[in-house]
């Protein structure tokens, strides 16, 4: 069974480096170091939300569906996932978040997808 590689030192939590890589077939090894994956370094809960992000494309309405949150929240996460890879936050602000969300919703209800009840609720979350 193999593990999966911590990113950060149990001890004093500060960022650990690769210094040896081997082969499980033929037994060769490296020492030395070596880069590794920033994805590696993201905790398991912000791994899982990248993998459903994915699966489902970034249509963040699927997302939302999947993991069973709303819109609002899924931003928030692909934000923090973004900040902890090392990326400037998002220039947008909330207020556009929200009216975003809001037309999201509206658009929804317009096309049938959603219920004048679901929609309602929907909205009701968001002013929370």
């Amino acid at each position: 069974m193999k593990y999966r590689a911590p990113g950060k030192c149990p001890v004093c939590n500060n960022e650990l480096t690769v210094s040896r890589l081997s082969c499980s077939r033929c037994g060769c090894s490296m020492e030395g170091e070596f880069s590794h994956c920033k994805f590696c370094q993201l905790p398991a809960e912000q791994i899982d939300f990248i993998e459903v992000f994915i699966r489902c494309r970034g249509n963040i309405k699927e997302v939302e569906k999947e993991l069973g949150i709303s819109y609002p929240t899924v931003r928030n996460r692909l934000e923090t996932v973004i900040q902890s890879l090392g990326y400037k936050p998002s220039k947008t602000t909330d207020f556009q978040e929200v009216a975003d969300y809001r037309s999201a919703i509206l658009s929804a209800l317009e096309k049938g997808e959603i219920t004048s009840q679901e929609a309602l609720e929907q909205l009701k979350k968001l002013g929370r």
